[in-house]
């Protein structure tokens, strides 16, 4: 394998057309794809929020429907964002081969693989805004605090995208995408605080919590929507960066190997 395979991504704005493309293609089924995004989110809401919340009034002293609201926009961007990356992402670059097309234009792939990542974290960030509207409707998030919650749902959605992309240049089958949503995402959405506190966990799941992405999301994005400060931003910020980061370069060096062979 040349030394190429393993060099930093470049990155130009060539990426933007690509970008482009996939929205205008999006576009036609905007609304169909934004409700199915927010469907599920939406439906956890409202049945835990005010079923489960009708037993259980508040959680650190929070009432429960507005802590799992500021917790389930962060489960919600991490949907969104892994779906595009995995089946949207593997349907053009294998099934579709939009991926082969597009390396016949003077583009990189490095310029596709950025234009897919930045496409699903902006696809996520729809599905967010809407989720954020909804809590907003419902007197959740009616502070200042909330506006720095959108730059943080775009950071959310370009980290589980970079993660998502790197399963994607493994992947040989659509079925291979059941393994990462049953073994690494549903288990990460008990472990990190959406429903519950992650102190009521056995001291080494929270230790496991303290280093996963959407735990970090959801400590971050929590207080803001609730009208305080995270407490502990600097280690949650520099989390989310590392695994969007290390994930990213991860998925160009796999997908290199893959289609640059």
């Amino acid at each position: 394998m040349s030394a190429s395979t393993y060099a930093l991504p470049t990155f130009s704005l060539r990426f933007r057309p690509i970008w482009q493309r996939n929205f205008l293609v999006w576009k036609k089924l905007a609304i169909a794809s934004v409700l199915g995004n927010i469907a599920d989110p939406l439906i956890t809401l409202v049945a835990f929020g005010y079923g489960l919340g009708s037993l259980l009034q508040q959680i650190e002293g929070i009432p429960y429907i507005n802590y799992l609201g500021s917790g389930t926009i962060c489960m919600s961007i991490m949907m969104a964002a892994s779906f595009e990356a995995l089946y949207s992402a593997f349907s053009r670059m294998h099934v579709q081969k939009t991926w082969d097309a597009l390396l016949n234009a003077p583009l990189g792939l490095d310029d596709i693989i950025l234009a897919e990542m930045l496409w699903a974290a902006s696809k996520a960030l729809f599905s967010g805004l809407v989720i954020l509207a909804v809590l907003l409707f419902l007197g959740i998030g009616l502070n200042p605090h909330t506006v720095l919650v959108v730059p943080l749902l775009i950071l959310v959605g370009m980290t589980f995208a970079s993660m998502g992309l790197v399963v994607n240049a493994l992947a040989r089958g659509y079925d291979f995408f059941t393994y990462y949503f049953t073994m690494v995402l549903t288990p990460m959405v008990f472990l990190s605080g959406v429903y519950y506190p992650i102190t009521q966990l056995p001291d080494w799941l929270q230790w496991v919590s303290w280093v996963l992405p959407l735990g970090a999301a959801v400590n971050l994005v929590r207080p803001l929507i609730l009208g305080a400060w995270p407490p502990t931003p600097v280690h949650d910020l520099a989390l989310l960066l590392t695994y969007c980061v290390v994930g990213f370069y991860l998925a160009t060096v796999l997908t290199r190997r893959r289609l640059l062979k």
